[in-house]
């Protein structure tokens, strides 16, 4: 499908005005709702991460970042709260933030149905965590917000097509892992890269319900995803994909933490270290070893609804290369 043959948003007050968006976005309130009530017991605490700084996630495959003019100095608007959410662990444990990101995407993911420009993410990170620990976070969000929604809201559900019984399996059951060499088997690709866009899609049409991806080779992933030091080579890392077609909902790892790792692995990865004067100041003077991961919150919420398209899960949908209020 080309992004001429895809249906895409009308004006604000066509999009507003529909009952999709308005049901689609009162399931979305609820799915808020439900995952700051869900984190706030497991002892995290909502801290507000920056929308510009002097560096930003530098590992955001295909997209362009956005440079500002701050008081003469070039800042860049967030691709990702990645850098910032390590620093957070001087103040909390378990910290999270729900934050705007900007990415310029390649004008041809508007045709993927499951890109934005301009999406909002959930962002959680936990200091001393494992990569496993750090999953069974994940899992436990997408839980918490999908039993909201089929307990509280089938009726919108049901108007919107989806039928609750494709939740029972994931409600009742923890997630599977693969490996990201079993993955690249099933579906074809490189075995030293990235599992491109229309392979996570088989893969997903495969599943009937998430399911994580792991071990990620080293060089397919930004600076801070760990690598293995029982496996040199392979990232401590992860992604979660939605079944039926939907897709990666998030990516996470375990942390690099050491000044001479990060600044190494900077190196190998092109990035140049003096971009990052404050976070490398901040490594050297020691943080914590840590996990987190960042869930495209509309993402999440077209799988739950069912709806076609992840403009149709924002209020004021970008899509990578349509001009839009």
């Amino acid at each position: 499908m080309t992004q001429h043959e895809q249906r895409l948003p009308g004006t604000p007050r066509e999009h507003l005005s529909s009952e999709t968006t308005r049901t689609v976005l009162r399931i979305q309130h609820r799915m808020l709702m439900a995952i700051r009530r869900h984190l706030d017991e497991g002892g995290y605490t909502e801290l507000h991460a920056p929308v510009i700084g002097p560096v930003t996630d530098p590992g955001c495959r295909g997209a362009k970042q956005v440079d500002i003019d701050y008081y003469g100095r070039r800042y860049k608007l967030m691709t990702s709260a990645i850098l910032y959410k390590q620093a957070s662990l001087h103040a909390f444990d378990k910290i999270f933030c729900i934050a705007p990101n900007i990415r310029l995407e390649p004008p041809e993911t508007a045709s993927t149905s499951r890109h934005l420009a301009e999406f909002h993410q959930i962002d959680v990170e936990v200091a001393g965590a494992t990569r496993e620990q750090i999953m069974g976070v994940a899992q436990g969000i997408v839980v918490a917000a999908v039993r909201e929604v089929v307990d509280r809201m089938p009726g919108e559900l049901e108007r919107l097509g989806r039928d609750t019984d494709a939740f029972k399996d994931l409600l009742e059951r923890p997630f599977d892992v693969i490996g990201h060499g079993e993955a690249v088997g099933q579906v074809g690709g490189d075995p030293h890269a990235e599992i491109d866009w229309e392979g996570e899609a088989r893969l997903s049409r495969k599943a009937t319900r998430p399911f994580f991806v792991t071990d990620y080779p080293k060089g397919s992933r930004g600076f801070y995803d760990r690598e293995s030091r029982e496996q040199p080579g392979t990232l401590r890392n992860f992604d979660l994909l939605a079944p039926e077609g939907y897709g990666e909902l998030a990516s996470g790892s375990e942390r690099e933490f050491e000044y001479a790792r990060i600044i190494t692995r900077m190196r190998e990865t092109g990035e140049n270290p003096a971009k990052y004067g404050w976070y490398l100041d901040m490594v050297r003077e020691g943080i914590q070893g840590s996990a987190g991961f960042g869930i495209g919150f509309e993402r999440l919420t077209r799988y739950i609804t069912g709806v076609q398209y992840v403009w149709e899960a924002s209020a004021y949908p970008k899509l990578p290369g349509v001009f839009s209020a």
